[in-house]
């Protein structure tokens, strides 16, 4: 596990993005393939961010880990609702300030984390998977994308929230379980990391990535 391989893991987004697009232009409401890869897709930048913190917290902490997993879970399901709820009103608004939102979150983290890299091992640090603060703020940030989503589902069909209850579960759950086997992988490889950098510098550069990532899709 290094910086490389989780990089990789970005593109991996937009990929499953594009199959879902391809297979959406078909038919008007998505199929139960369709959902899958969106699932995926959405869960990328979760499962990402949850090696970061993985990688900083070194144990295992179930009741953390569950936790934040289900904030990603929910916020994952929660926004593309949003989007569907508020598409007549203010869709313009929302695709053109959702992708700055999530940049600007991310790279608040990102930003602290490299700073904090800086610091003695026995200072105190401010980015904490422990805390609820930044598991409510990597699950906004994460989630923020999925507005989009709920736009799209309004324009392809979805006239009744009944119709929204599969996609929102599978979405998710993905979510969720991507989210846990990121803070096992970044507890199991964390050790590798920690001997070639500090893991604040290795989260803060992944956390700016993802932002960056998001911001580019969207403007370019």
């Amino acid at each position: 596990m290094n910086v490389f391989f989780v990089l990789l893991l970005l593109g991996v987004k937009h990929i499953f993005c594009t199959f879902a697009a391809q297979q959406r232009g078909n038919s008007t409401m998505m199929g139960i393939v369709d959902i899958l890869f969106l699932s995926v897709a959405l869960a990328m930048d979760c499962f990402t961010v949850s090696i970061v913190s993985g990688v900083v917290l070194r144990r295992r902490v179930w009741a953390v880990m569950l936790q934040t997993a289900v904030l990603f879970g929910l916020f994952q399901a929660v926004m593309p609702l949003l989007g569907w709820l508020v598409t007549s009103g203010f869709q313009q608004y929302i695709e053109d300030y959702d992708h700055w939102i999530a940049f600007a979150l991310l790279a608040w983290l990102g930003v602290g984390m490299i700073r904090e890299s800086r610091k003695p091992e026995e200072a105190p640090h401010s980015f904490n998977p422990l805390s609820l603060r930044t598991q409510l703020l990597q699950a906004v940030a994460t989630s923020i994308d999925a507005l989009a989503v709920g736009i799209s589902m309004a324009m392809t069909g979805y006239t009744k929230a009944g119709q929204l209850l599969l996609p929102l579960v599978v979405i998710g759950l993905g979510s969720f379980f991507f989210s846990l086997w990121g803070f096992l992988l970044g507890i199991r490889f964390g050790a590798s990391i920690r001997r070639r950098l500090r893991p604040e510098l290795f989260g803060g550069i992944i956390l700016l990535a993802i932002g960056f990532k998001i911001l580019f899709s969207h403007l370019f």
